[in-house]
């Protein structure tokens, strides 16, 4: 079973900024993609930034030119750095991995982290 784990959350002010990491460990023939999504009170989950085994980028609106999000594929891990943080930032952020297993469409997995929480004071 893949289980990512999220490390680097905190409080910060307005301004300032934080850098996730979130390893994926267990077997893992193939990481089609790593992305984070965050959580704030009242909201739905939303997309913060994602990253597939091509490069490709795609950003939520609300963090593009503020949020980097890099991976390392040999490690299989993904982070996001974040500056210029705002109060709206506050929330839990999550961490997907999706890819799969074993060398058949049968193992695909699509996995959470548990989540850190990420507080900016204003």
């Amino acid at each position: 079973q893949v289980q990512p784990v999220e490390s680097g959350g905190g409080l910060v002010e307005a301004g300032g900024s934080l850098t996730l990491s979130c390893a994926a460990s267990g077997t893992i023939v193939r990481l089609v993609a790593m992305g984070w999504y965050r959580l704030a009170p009242g909201n739905q989950r939303e997309l913060v930034a994602n990253i597939n085994s091509g490069g490709a980028i795609v950003y939520g609106d609300s963090v593009k030119g503020r949020f980097t999000i890099s991976r390392d594929n040999a490690k299989n891990t993904v982070y996001l750095q974040m500056n210029s943080l705002k109060p709206e930032d506050t929330g839990v952020y999550y961490c997907n991995a999706r890819g799969y297993s074993d060398y058949n469409a049968a193992s695909l997995f699509d996995s959470w982290g548990q989540g850190t929480q990420v507080t900016v004071s204003s």
